[in-house]
């Protein structure tokens, strides 16, 4: 049977995660949770530009319309 998106959110949380946004924006960082909309709470996010850390935030909320891909 397919996992579902969710099933895979879930399989995801407390490992490390790459998050693309629409605009081209990427964050990594560790998925601490996430809700039926795909907003996302990053722990421990850096904002990534081409590869390479652009600043390091802490925890972020991250809203489920701007994702483009979660990547494991």
């Amino acid at each position: 049977m397919a996992n579902r998106p969710l099933d895979i959110l879930n399989n995801a949380l407390n490992t490390p995660v790459i998050v693309r946004l629409k605009g081209a924006r990427e964050f990594r960082g560790e998925l601490q949770g996430y809700d039926v909309h795909m907003n996302l709470v990053l722990d421990n996010a850096e904002e990534l530009k081409d590869g390479e850390i652009v600043r390091k935030l802490g925890s972020v909320v991250i809203r489920g319309d701007n994702v483009v891909y979660l990547s494991p």
